[in-house]
């Protein structure tokens, strides 16, 4: 092994270290979440307003309910809705792309335009007003951001397209009569399908982020799941009390899953970016 491979393999060794632990981490948050039984943060007033203890560790809020297990059960709703709203981004993004490198020109004009159409509104405010005009919950938050977090990915899906399309073995193909539709599934599509992969682990965080802004602005979830977002919302009202632990613990949480995803996120885009890679 060369003085200069050895560095580059030990980079990409702590890279897949830290992707494993941060993934394991984010899979053990979500599972455990999703186990936690309702009666774990059932009202319970004779233990309402107390600090963090061993018993509670994250204390307990003015009802008496626990909130390790309400901010457990709160990152499991965020992380659910935050993946079925980044599926439903990648899986668009990766149709524009592929529709563009399949059906020529024109419709390749039509996609950018959507694009900068998409691009040009903030999709906070796209956001809230899907959201709003489904009646909010889970499926019209997740739907949201579904439809407002496609256009920076497909972008990137796109300018990789424009690659592809002057690569030798794709002008070959052409030169052999394959259509156009068959140069993209069968030649673009391998190589679309990872950088769909990395820019949906990249969109997760933000996805996971407005679902808990805009459920912290009481336009997502139902005030009765244990999202993230309400559990903050509830706890603004109680902090100029010293209650600090109501919101401190699961903001910390969401913090720390969201940047467990996004690098995640980098370090496999490490891996696909050749001049990255290298570096």
């Amino acid at each position: 092994m060369s003085a200069i491979e050895a560095p580059k393999r030990n980079a990409r060794a702590r890279a897949l270290l830290f992707i494993g632990l941060a993934a394991a981490g984010v899979a053990i948050a979500w599972s455990a979440g999703a186990a936690v039984d309702g009666d774990r943060f059932a009202t319970n007033l004779a233990l309402r307003n107390l600090p963090p203890t061993l018993e509670h560790p994250f204390g307990t809020d003015w009802l008496g309910r626990d909130m390790f297990a309400r901010t457990l059960k709160g990152l499991s709703v965020s992380i659910g809705v935050g993946l079925a709203a980044t599926a439903g981004s990648a899986l668009v993004s990766l149709l524009l792309g592929i529709a563009a490198a399949a059906f020529g020109k024109t419709v390749d004009r039509w996609i950018t335009w959507l694009i900068d159409l998409f691009l040009s509104v903030p999709h906070l405010v796209s956001l809230l007003l899907i959201s709003f005009a489904l009646g909010g919950g889970a499926k019209g938050v997740a739907i949201g951001i579904a439809l407002t977090h496609w256009p920076s990915l497909a972008r990137v899906i796109r300018a990789e397209v424009m690659q592809l399309r002057s690569a030798d073995y794709i002008r070959i193909s052409r030169r052999l009569g394959k259509s156009r539709r068959w140069i993209a599934w069968k030649h673009m599509l391998p190589h679309l399908v990872p950088q769909t992969i990395v820019g949906a682990v990249l969109l997760f965080p933000h996805a996971v982020l407005h679902e808990a802004a805009i459920t912290f602005l009481g336009l997502g979830l139902s005030p009765h799941q244990p999202a993230v977002g309400i559990i903050l919302s509830e706890s603004m009202r109680y902090l100029s009390t010293g209650m600090w632990w109501l919101a401190f613990f699961p903001g910390l949480c969401l913090f720390l899953i969201v940047r467990a995803i996004d690098g995640i996120g980098e370090r496999l885009r490490s891996f696909v970016d050749p001049r990255r890679a290298n570096q």
